[in-house]
């Protein structure tokens, strides 16, 4: 089976308070357990804000290396899924349920 990459972008900003967060990690472990359960489920991780990341970039022979993320924008990659699925199709259905569980944008992408 094919492997697929289940990106979540998330807005710039606080996350959501717990009254609201809660559930929807609650609802994200019962669709990770189905996940696991149709054998579909690889692994998956949260990120820690962007405000945390290092950046490394070749230049003329160096290396320049920033703090923060790499480029400003209204979202961030906030955490990603990987998953096992005969086809696009299949992956695609995974990640319409994580869009439909997180209320975030998903990107699904064939992992090489």
């Amino acid at each position: 089976m094919k492997q697929y990459l289940l990106s979540i972008y998330e807005p710039d900003g606080d996350p959501p308070p717990p009254e609201v967060l809660d559930p929807i990690l609650k609802r994200l472990d019962t669709l990770n357990e189905e996940m696991r359960a149709a054998g579909a489920w690889v692994f998956g991780i949260g990120l820690h804000p962007p405000s945390t990341a290092t950046v490394l970039r070749a230049q003329e022979g160096d290396v320049l290396m920033t703090d923060g993320p790499y480029t400003e924008g209204k979202e961030h990659l906030g955490g990603f899924t990987v998953v096992q699925a005969p086809d696009l199709d299949a992956a695609l259905d995974w990640g319409r349920r994580l869009a439909e569980v997180v209320g975030l944008p998903i990107e699904v992408r064939p992992i090489i």
